[in-house]
C-alpha cells in the first residue's frame, strides 16, 4: 500500500510539471498568450490504462476532467492558462488550472501604422464668403444702411481720404457709407502701379466688392489712355471709327479698352456713347459719338458692346434718351430737347435698342428735359415716366440704370444732392452717380426709406440688380 501511494504521488508530480508550466517570451518575462499560442498539440505518453488516469483526477483537486476539446481560449480578465492535450491513445482531454499569476503586459513591439503627410506648394486661398451665398441670401443678410450704400458710386476722395491711395480716411468712408463703387478720374490716376495699388486697397477695405468705374470711351475722353505713363493703344475718336463703316473696328475698340482696363483692376467702363450727333452745334458730344446716322451708330454701338464683353468688362450706354441733338452742356446748365417720342424712336433710340439687344449691362440717363414726351416736367434722370415707363417698360431694359453725375449743374442748381438722390431712386434709377456731398445724398435716401417715401421693395429691387450684375461678372 505504501509503495502504491508513492507511485501515485510520483505520477501526480510528473503530470503537474508537464502540464502546469506557464508560457514565457524570449526575454523570460511572463507574457499574455495569443490565441495561436494557446492551442498546442503535445504527444504525451499516456499511462497504460484509462482507469489509471481517471483515478488520478479523482484524487487531486488540481486536475479536473472536462469535455474533449481541441482548442482553449485565454482571457485578459483572468490569468488562467488552458492547455489542450491529445493522447495518442485517444484518451479523454484534460484541462489543468494553475494558480493565478499576476503579470505586467509587455508593450507591443509592432510598428505603428504608417501615416501619410500631404504637403502643398501653396495654401489654397479661402473663397470670398459672399461667393458661397446666393444673391438673395446676400440681400437678406444686408442691413438697411448697407443696401442704401450700394446705390452710390462716388469719386474716391468723397469717402473722406486720399484721392490717389487707400488710406484710413477712405477705409472709414467705406465702412460708414457702404458704397457700391467708385469712379476714377484723371486726378486719381498717376501710374500703372499706383492705380493698381489704389484699386486693390479699396477692394480689400470694402465688405462688399466694389464697382470700379472709369470713363474710357477712346478719343478725347479716356482717363487711362490720356494719362502719362500708360502704354496702351489710343484711338483718335469714335467718329473716326464710325466713319470707316466697319463694325469690326468698333468691336476692336471695346475689346482693346476692355482688356487694358482689366489689367489695372477696373470692372466697369462708362462707355460706349450711344448718342447720335445730329446737331452740328453740339458742344458736349461731337466726335465722341460714332456719327450722325442712327442706323450706323446702332451697329457700331452693338459691336462695341460685344467687344467689351469679350474681355469681361461691364459697359454702359449713354446718355439716354439721347444727348446728340442739343447745343447746351448739362455740366453747366439745364438742357431741353423738344422732340416727340416717335421722333426719338426713329433716331436717338435706335443705338440704345441696338446696344440693349447686344446685352449692354447699364444705361446712363442724361439730365435733359423732354417736355413733349413726359408730363412731369422733370429731367430724364428724375423722371419715372421716362425711366420706368419708356426705358424699362417700352424698351424692355432690365439691367442697371445709372444717373449721369449729380455734380452737374443741370441738377444741382434746382434740386441739390438730397432731393436729386431721392427722386432718382423713386423714378427707377439703381445707381446714383457721384453726388457732390455723399453724406447728404446717402442720408436723404436712408431717411426716405425709413419714412416709407421709398419702399423697402423698391430699394431691394435696385440692390438685387446691382448684386446680380456683380455676381455675373465675378465681382462677388
Amino acid at each position: 500500500m505504501k509503495k502504491k501511494r508513492l507511485a501515485v504521488v510520483a505520477a501526480i508530480t510528473a503530470f503537474v510539471m508537464l502540464c502546469g508550466c506557464s508560457n514565457t517570451d524570449s526575454s523570460g518575462d511572463t507574457a499574455y498568450v495569443t490565441t495561436s499560442e494557446t492551442t498546442t498539440t503535445a504527444q504525451i505518453e499516456a499511462p497504460q490504462t484509462e482507469t489509471s488516469i481517471t483515478s488520478i483526477t479523482e484524487k487531486t483537486t488540481a486536475v479536473t476532467t472536462s469535455q474533449q476539446t481541441t482548442t482553449s481560449q485565454t482571457t485578459t480578465q483572468s490569468t488562467t492558462t488552458t492547455t489542450t492535450t491529445t493522447s495518442s491513445t485517444a484518451a479523454p482531454s484534460t484541462q489543468t488550472t494553475t494558480a493565478p499569476i499576476v503579470t505586467t503586459p509587455k508593450p507591443q513591439t509592432t510598428a505603428p501604422p504608417k501615416t501619410t503627410t500631404t504637403t502643398s506648394a501653396t495654401t489654397p486661398k479661402p473663397q470670398n464668403d459672399l461667393s458661397q451665398k446666393t444673391v438673395e441670401e446676400i440681400l437678406q443678410g444686408m442691413t438697411l444702411e448697407e443696401k442704401v450704400g450700394q446705390l452710390f458710386v462716388v469719386r474716391p476722395e468723397k469717402l473722406g481720404g486720399s484721392a490717389t491711395q487707400c488710406d484710413s480716411g477712405d477705409k472709414n468712408g467705406l465702412s460708414k457709407y457702404h458704397v457700391g463703387g467708385v469712379c476714377m478720374f484723371g486726378q486719381n490716376i498717376q501710374s500703372p502701379s499706383q492705380i493698381k495699388s489704389f484699386i486693390n486697397g479699396l477692394q480689400s477695405a470694402s465688405e462688399i466688392p466694389l464697382f470700379i468705374a472709369v470713363d474710357e470711351e477712346g478719343g478725347r475722353v479716356a482717363r487711362i489712355a490720356n494719362s502719362a505713363g500708360f502704354a496702351v493703344k489710343k484711338f483718335a475718336s469714335m467718329l473716326s471709327v464710325g466713319n470707316t463703316g466697319d463694325t469690326s473696328q468698333a468691336y476692336n475698340v471695346g475689346e482693346t479698352i476692355g482688356a487694358y482696363l482689366k489689367t489695372y483692376g477696373f470692372n466697369v467702363d462708362l462707355a460706349p456713347v450711344a448718342d447720335v450727333n445730329t446737331n452740328p452745334q453740339n458742344v458736349v458730344i461731337g466726335d465722341r459719338a460714332f456719327g450722325s446716322d442712327p442706323s450706323r451708330v446702332s451697329q457700331m454701338v452693338a459691336s462695341a458692346v460685344k467687344g467689351f464683353h469679350s474681355k469681361g468688362m461691364i459697359c454702359c450706354l449713354k446718355h439716354f434718351p439721347g444727348h446728340g441733338d442739343t447745343k447746351e452742356d448739362t455740366h453747366k446748365q439745364s438742357v431741353t430737347v423738344y422732340k416727340t417720342w416717335e421722333q426719338l424712336k426713329n433716331c436717338e433710340m435706335l443705338p440704345f435698342a441696338g446696344g440693349i439687344n447686344a446685352g449692354a449691362d447699364m444705361v446712363m440717363t442724361a439730365h435733359i428735359n423732354v417736355p413733349n414726351i413726359t408730363s412731369d416736367g422733370l429731367p430724364a434722370s428724375l423722371s419715372y415716366e421716362l425711366i420706368t415707363g419708356k426705358l424699362r417698360g417700352e424698351m424692355g431694359f432690365g439691367g442697371v440704370v445709372v444717373t449721369d453725375s449729380l455734380e452737374m449743374e443741370a441738377l444741382r442748381r434746382q434740386y441739390g444732392d438730397a432731393k436729386s438722390a431721392v427722386m432718382a431712386v423713386k423714378a427707377g434709377v439703381d445707381i446714383v452717380l457721384m453726388p457732390n456731398d455723399l453724406g447728404t445724398a446717402y442720408n436723404a435716401v436712408l431717411n426716405a426709406v425709413k419714412s416709407g417715401e421709398i419702399t423697402q421693395e423698391r430699394l431691394d429691387e435696385s440692390v438685387r440688380r446691382i448684386l446680380n450684375l456683380k455676381r455675373k461678372y465675378g465681382i462677388i
